[in-house]
């Protein structure tokens, strides 16, 4: 036992001295065979994992929670559990209890702790395989201290804990998880027999009540222990009706109450693809960096803005609002970076994109002479904001064609952007901004604009980000810049992060977990660069 203890603390003092760094920049990159040799040496005898001739207690937890590494969402095969569990067996045999085979288990449970432990801080992949632009990696750990750690740990697990996404609705995701494996193990629960072509609404006959009465009573949509009235067995009555409100809306559907095809597929969809969600989802928490501070967030499938006021990512300090993204064409899809809020414009100037002016505006000039006129828009020369605007003359439409002359629409209640937009540079030339289109809120399904993403209260968001600059802006200042004749720009005394991500699971502190439509594919995208045969059934968009 001594022996051991003076091994953990030579590999701990040697990570102090930065002897046995194996650093990574946000991939699953470690090389194990080289942070083993960190830790063991050249050809030393030296064990963590046992004593004597015996497992420690810490190499019995360790191997307990690598058989079970789907609680996180990951594949327990991926951690050698079964060749881990046959070599303990043998060890258990008197003929199996060589110096070799403790050794040789040794290196193998050390060797899964180091991918596991990788794979919990880092994520499997680099998240850039995936489309996600991030400005910072995770925080490095040394690898080689977190297995000593782990070797001496009270509790291998909440050891281990400490490499996760600290984040609390990451947590929660993981409860979810645990959740859903257990309704999972029923795949009847979601097993309806086809309702029809017309959809049912309160009061009608439904043969299948029972079964999605069962169904949305699992899920908790529906109260347990509920019982519909004599004779209300067979039918949509108030109380399925209420539950099935409550489902639309964690599936980001209309909650009508009603029950109709776009319903029907959310609740035969298979647990199992609500299992892979919330797996995938776990995935992307683990490629962000810890807040340094506090952040705007949009999560591109639930078309929803978050904007903190901490850095704690709890419901009481984040001010939410719905928002619109781009169209599911990939060239008009809004792409998944990180960014900095520097500057409000007020009354903006839309600068019609090229393709945008070449693919919808020109045929439209071609077709409506006074097109420009009705809908306040302008030829420019040259790219400053103060470049000279040319009359729309044949010669100016031709020279707009060929790329020599650009297009912007002039402030105005009807300009695209509508009265403000919030400006994070990037190469996507994305951003936020107001819309004259109000209307579209009020979709359940918000893929709408070109790329850039539109907030439904941009005041709100206004008067939260300028608390950021010089001067106080409450709302008669923020009105009145809406409302001048000119544009003006507000420039942010400290950048604020703007993350726009993906994830088509959320798990709220309410208890509710939420799933969104795979709008994008990117899901499905994940799942083949991790090597995940893909669930039957659908999250596709309805």
């Amino acid at each position: 036992m001594l022996e051991r203890r003076l091994v953990i603390l030579l590999i701990s003092f040697l990570f102090a001295q930065g002897c046995l760094a194996a650093r990574t920049a946000n991939t699953a990159a470690i090389n194990e065979d080289q942070a083993l040799l960190s830790i063991y040496g050249q050809a030393s005898p030296r064990l963590l994992w046992s004593d004597h001739g015996r497992l420690t207690r810490q190499a019995q937890e360790l191997a307990d929670l690598l058989n079970s590494a789907d609680t996180y969402g990951l594949r327990p095969a991926d951690y050698m559990a079964g060749e881990i569990a046959d070599q303990r067996r043998r060890l258990t045999d008197s003929a199996g209890q060589s110096a070799a085979n403790w050794t040789r288990f040794d290196h193998l449970l050390s060797r899964a702790a180091i991918r596991l432990a990788n794979h919990l801080h880092f994520g499997r992949i680099d998240p850039r395989t995936a489309g996600f632009e991030l400005k910072e990696s995770r925080p490095p750990i040394d690898i080689p201290a977190t297995i000593a750690i782990l070797a001496a740990a009270k509790n291998v697990a909440e050891a281990l804990a400490s490499v996760e996404p600290q984040f609390y609705h990451y947590r929660l995701l993981k409860t979810a998880l645990a959740r859903y494996r257990s309704l999972g193990s029923d795949p009847s629960l979601t097993s309806l027999p086809p309702f029809g072509r017309k959809p049912l609404h309160r009061g009608d006959d439904f043969p299948d009540a029972p079964a999605t009465r069962k169904l949305l009573t699992a899920l908790g949509d529906l109260p347990t222990g509920y019982s519909p009235a004599p004779g209300e067995e067979h039918r949509l009555d108030s109380a399925l009706v209420d539950a099935l409100m409550r489902f639309q809306t964690r599936h980001g559907l209309a909650p009508e109450g009603s029950l109709g095809p776009q319903t029907f597929a959310a609740l035969t969809a298979p647990i199992a693809l609500r299992i892979r969600q919330i797996e995938l989802t776990l995935e992307r928490w683990r490629w962000l960096p810890a807040f340094d501070t506090p952040p705007i967030i949009v999560n591109i499938p639930q078309f929803r803005l978050f904007a903190f006021r901490t850095l704690a990512d709890r419901a009481a300090e984040v001010m939410q609002m719905d928002v619109i993204v781009g169209k599911t064409y990939p060239r008009t899809r809004t792409p998944i970076f990180v960014g900095d809020m520097k500057y409000v414009i007020f009354r903006p100037y839309w600068d019609v994109p090229r393709g945008i002016t070449v693919r919808e505006m020109l045929p439209e000039i071609a077709r409506h002479p006074n097109y420009l006129q009705q809908n306040n828009l302008e030829l420019v020369q040259g790219e400053s904001d103060q470049g000279a605007v040319l009359a729309p003359t044949p010669a100016n439409i031709s020279a707009l064609a060929a790329g020599r002359l650009r297009l912007r629409q002039k402030p105005g209640d009807d300009n695209a952007l509508g009265l403000v937009k919030f400006i994070f540079p990037n190469e996507h030339n994305v951003y936020m901004h107001s819309t004259p289109a109000h209307r579209l809120f009020l979709q359940s399904r918000r893929a709408f604009s070109h790329g850039c993403i539109r907030v439904s209260d941009p005041n709100a968001l206004a008067a939260f980000v300028l608390r950021n600059a010089a001067g106080t802006w409450d709302d008669q200042k923020i009105q009145d810049a809406m409302h001048e004749k000119d544009s003006s720009r507000v420039v942010l005394t400290k950048p604020i992060r703007v993350m726009i991500l993906y994830a088509t699971s959320l798990a709220t502190e309410a208890g509710p977990i939420l799933f969104f439509d795979d709008i994008y594919g990117h899901d499905r995208r994940l799942e083949q660069l991790l090597g995940l045969a893909p669930v039957h059934g659908t999250n596709s968009p309805h």
